[in-house]
């Protein structure tokens, strides 16, 4: 786990800082808008408020005269409240209001002034809230007589000074708040990220079984860490079955490279005649033919399970590839008293490697050569193609002596062979290709007991 002076050097923690940090800004930017549009919108309502009693005066004015203006506006200035009134003669002499004097400019210049003044209510000369804050519209009357009409913003002022105060500590609980999710979000990301590199390193220290853990929640690292725990799954299958073919290697080839070096070296030997020399030259070719073949057979395994990228599947006719097979093998099996027979039906369209399919039929057919020799009456062979629902099935079937369902998945691993004395030619590779093949099309391989003999079926789905 990153310690909490470590968390800056992290990029989900300069994201989160950023995204943090872009949310703070757009939140101070929109509280501050509402504060500063709450305060304007006061102020005009305010203004609003001034309007309309100015009018009311001046229908007063022009039904009752300035008498009956100054009588309504003193009736107005007696009731409490935050009005401010006065109306002063022409000189400037005050007649009538709630305020002692105003100030001689507001007087001389009508429209909108804000000025101070003596609130007076009995409050101390040093006492703040005797001085007050007028915001006032003056206008001179066709009389002469001018007129101040407005509001005390002292308390305006106080509730805007409210809202700011509330918005800055908006703006610091939003800041305070915003780290604490930063930082438990980011320890929480880095906590999933530090699983996958201890599982990493304790797989590097040689624990290849180690897994990444999946949690309930089903999010984004939990799919992250099922398709890493499969490749990893795979990995471990592949180092598996390197190790196995390593150790098949040097079992199998061992005994062939020594069954050379002694023919050679008994050919050198002093008294050895041409002939003798030239068949162990002949039987030292030959299995160097075989060796040749074994290793031809787990360079083409190994392309196979490495993946065939699905640009090089092409559209092909099953039922033309088994055609071809059966027609290069019926004098094969016809030499060794096998009938070779074929069922196809019609086939749907099917796409994948022609090269590796033919070879995956064509072992499968040299190897029910091989043991339906065996069979005791009428050794015959049978290659069917047939439909099962979206798939393709391909079966070669035997009479000969089958394979016991103990060995049916073990003959499918490479160098695998039932005859034990070897006597017969092969690497035990051959069955190993075509279960390859059949993993490389998403497909599946079973041996089944056929009563007697063995059948082998390869089914290949025709959508992958």
């Amino acid at each position: 786990m990153h310690s909490f002076w470590q968390l800056w050097r992290t990029t989900t923690f300069r994201l989160t800082a950023l995204l943090v940090g872009m949310f703070v800004v757009f939140a101070i930017a929109i509280l501050g808008y509402i504060a500063f549009q709450t305060s304007i919108m006061i102020q005009q309502q305010q203004l609003q408020t001034i309007d309309r009693e100015i009018s009311q005066f001046n229908k007063q004015y022009q039904r009752l005269g300035t008498r009956g203006l100054i009588v309504a506006l003193q009736r107005a200035a007696n009731r409490p409240g935050p009005g401010i009134y006065y109306v002063s003669d022409a000189s400037g002499l005050g007649i009538a209001g709630n305020v002692p004097t105003v100030p001689i400019d507001v007087l001389e210049n009508p429209g909108t002034h804000t000025f101070k003044y003596d609130r007076g209510d009995g409050f101390n000369a040093d006492d703040p809230r005797a001085n007050g804050v007028a915001l006032v519209k003056s206008f001179q009357l066709p009389s002469g007589f001018r007129l101040v009409v407005g509001r005390d913003i002292v308390e305006r002022r106080g509730f805007s000074a409210a809202i700011f105060q509330a918005f800055m500590w908006g703006v610091i609980w939003i800041i305070i708040l915003s780290i604490i999710v930063g930082i438990i979000s980011t320890r929480s990301v880095l906590k999933r990220v530090d699983t996958v590199s201890d599982t990493a390193r304790k797989i590097m220290s040689g624990s290849m079984s180690e897994r990444i853990p999946v949690t309930k929640r089903n999010d984004e690292f939990d799919g992250l860490a099922t398709n890493l725990n499969a490749m990893l799954e795979r990995i471990e299958q592949l180092m598996q079955g390197l190790k196995e073919v390593t150790d098949n290697v040097a079992h199998d080839l061992k005994t062939p490279l020594t069954r050379l070096r002694n023919r050679v070296e008994g050919a050198l030997k002093d008294g050895t005649s041409p002939e003798q020399r030239r068949d162990a030259l002949e039987s030292t070719i030959e299995e160097c033919d075989q060796l040749i073949r074994t290793f031809n057979a787990l360079l083409l395994i190994a392309r196979v399970e490495a993946g065939t990228p699905s640009s090089a599947y092409s559209a092909l006719d099953l039922a033309e590839v088994v055609a071809d097979i059966t027609e290069l093998y019926e004098p094969v099996a016809e030499d060794a008293g096998i009938t070779l027979s074929t069922k196809v039906e019609k086939l749907p369209a099917f796409s994948g490697s022609r090269e590796l399919i033919g070879q995956a039929l064509v072992n499968l057919v040299e190897n029910a050569i091989k043991y339906a020799k065996g069979a005791k009456n009428d050794p015959a062979i049978m290659v069917s193609l047939r439909t099962s629902g979206q798939d393709i099935v391909v079966e070669v079937a035997d009479n000969g002596s089958g394979i016991p369902e103990a060995d049916r998945k073990k003959v499918l691993e490479r160098f695998v062979r039932l005859e034990k004395s070897r006597s017969e030619p092969g690497s035990g590779l051959g069955l190993s290709l075509v279960a390859a093949v059949a993993r490389l099309h998403k497909g599946t391989i079973e041996i089944l007991d056929n009563q007697p003999g063995a059948l082998i079926r390869l089914t290949l789905p025709t959508e992958r």
